[in-house]
């Protein structure tokens, strides 16, 4: 029987934990802490929902996404490399997509590495579909964006 996972807000005493999920996966943004913090505290940017997973109290992932109508855009979404495949993911993106659907959000949009098979198949069982493609958008390697977005009932 495995642990249930618990989702939440982020806060400050997580961003440790959060920053070390990122930097331990190849293919997830690995923002500084100072990002992170800006995802709790957004004075110079749009507002923002930050969430983690925790399984048995340790936090395992992690999503943040920004909010200004008339959509919503998953900026980061994470699982801890031994955690993946346990469902932990597709809470998380639920738990975010509806902490997002605040009045005037209509849709969530996301960018994801056009060679991240994984990721694609993840959003696309999530109901997202991909709508455009950003050129040279990813650094170290080169790579383009798939824009995906979905309605937000």
């Amino acid at each position: 029987m495995s642990e249930p996972i618990s989702i939440r807000a982020m806060g400050l005493p997580d961003i440790d934990a959060v920053v070390e999920i990122a930097a331990g996966l190849a293919l997830a943004p690995h923002w500084g802490r100072e990002v992170f913090l800006a995802s709790l505290y957004p004075e110079d940017g749009p507002p923002r929902v930050a969430l983690v997973a925790e399984v048995a109290g340790v936090v395992t992932g992690f999503a943040v996404a920004s909010v200004l109508a008339p959509q919503s855009e998953l900026e980061s979404i994470a699982v801890q490399s031994d955690a993946q495949g346990r469902g932990i993911g597709r809470e998380l993106l639920i738990a975010i997509m509806n902490a997002a659907a605040l009045p005037g959000i209509e849709e969530m949009v996301l960018e994801v590495r056009e060679s991240n098979r994984t990721a694609l198949e993840f959003y696309r069982r999530a109901g997202f579909l991909e709508v455009g493609r950003r050129r040279a958008y990813y650094m170290t390697p080169l790579e383009d964006a798939l824009v995906m977005r979905r309605p937000i009932p």
